[in-house]
């Protein structure tokens, strides 16, 4: 905590043992400009109320200062916690969350938007294999008909890394389930569909349909949408599974 205090408002010389020399702080440094504070939720109570000051009064005070420093700036928090329950908790000064609550942006978890898989996909794979000095490589329609399908818990992070794992494992120019996700297809966390070897491709692409078709609550037009085909194509595997259990 007051290392953060530090980074944030900045010291005196000699404000505190290993203060060498003054130092300023992130919100004098961003004067002018905009101040990012991530994981605002994280913050402890004395923190709060000189952050609360700073919003209200557009003033700092550094460490072992005698003044308080004007600042102009804009400030943005982002945080994966409820702020409304951490209040109700008591861990959270309610006048800082009505300070910071001005404009309200929720940004969904990527398993809540699959469709910004591919373009997401599209995007890392380009810059994966700008880095490391490989051709523009493809992903196989059935490759990210999977990543489509996928709960993402580690959300866009996760993703990402994936792709840049899979760019430098290819050896093709195009990335299929194996350079994803290994010889065996397993995918690993229990949150993604595990699938065992010596299954076949069939088995596999029904068994994708019907998870996905699941998630999505059983409509038909999102589920055609997420895993990238037609909605007549997604009728006509419904239908042709059905037939082969009358059968």
């Amino acid at each position: 905590d007051g290392l953060l205090e530090s980074e944030l408002f900045g010291h005196e010389k000699g404000a505190f043992t290993g203060a060498v020399e003054k130092k300023l702080g992130k919100f004098e440094i961003a004067h002018g400009g905009t101040i990012l504070l991530d994981e605002v939720g994280e913050m402890e109570p004395r923190l709060q109320a000189k952050l609360l000051r700073v919003l209200q009064e557009h003033e700092i005070d550094r460490i072992g200062g005698k003044r308080p420093i004007p600042v102009d700036i804009r400030v943005v928090a982002t945080t994966n916690k409820n702020l409304r329950a951490l209040v109700k908790e008591g861990t959270f000064r309610e006048d800082l969350y009505y300070r910071l609550n001005v404009i309200y942006i929720a940004i969904p978890t990527l398993r809540e938007r699959p469709g910004d898989v591919p373009v997401l996909v599209d995007h890392f794979l380009k810059r994966s294999c700008a880095a490391n000095g490989r051709s523009l490589l493809t992903v196989s329609e059935e490759a990210m008909a999977v990543l489509s399908s996928l709960e993402w818990r580690g959300n866009v992070r996760e993703l990402e890394n994936l792709i840049e794992r899979a760019v430098l494992l290819a050896d093709g120019e195009e990335i299929g389930l194996k350079e994803l996700f290994g010889d065996e297809m397993s995918f690993g966390n229990n949150h993604i569909p595990r699938i065992e070897t010596g299954i076949t491709m069939k088995e596999m692409e029904r068994e994708l349909i019907m998870r996905t078709l699941d998630k999505m609550d059983n409509n038909r037009t999102h589920t055609a949408k997420t895993l990238g085909i037609s909605l007549r194509t997604l009728r006509n595997k419904l239908n042709e599974y059905k037939l082969k259990e009358l059968n």
